[in-house]
């Protein structure tokens, strides 16, 4: 019987994108033990999965543009410098569509 896939319960407005992150970010450890806190690596891309898409955005004259997303998606973003939010304890950021730099193929 095929796994059935849970709905999210959320609905991203706009343009707005729900993105789920692959991997934590945090802090690292080199190989000497200084640590660098993640606060100093601001610029780095981070990948993860789309798993809720707005409705896009509105043009001038006020027709809908569809987003260039979908859920699924495996997508590198900017770090948004909002908190991300908490789901039945799952972590997810809610990014505007521009701040997705690439698709994964």
């Amino acid at each position: 019987m095929a796994q059935k896939t849970k709905k999210f319960s959320l609905s991203p407005l706009g343009d707005r994108v729900v993105v789920k992150p692959a991997e934590k970010a945090g802090e690292k450890k080199l190989a000497s033990g200084i640590i660098i806190p993640e606060t100093v690596d601001k610029e780095k891309l981070l990948k993860g999965e789309v798993v809720a898409v707005g409705p896009g955005r509105r043009s001038d004259d006020g027709k809908r543009i569809p987003s260039e997303v979908k859920p699924g998606d495996m997508v590198f973003f900017k770090k948004p410098w909002d908190e991300p939010i908490k789901v039945d304890d799952v972590e997810y950021y809610v990014l505007p569509e521009s701040d997705i730099i690439l698709i994964e193929a």
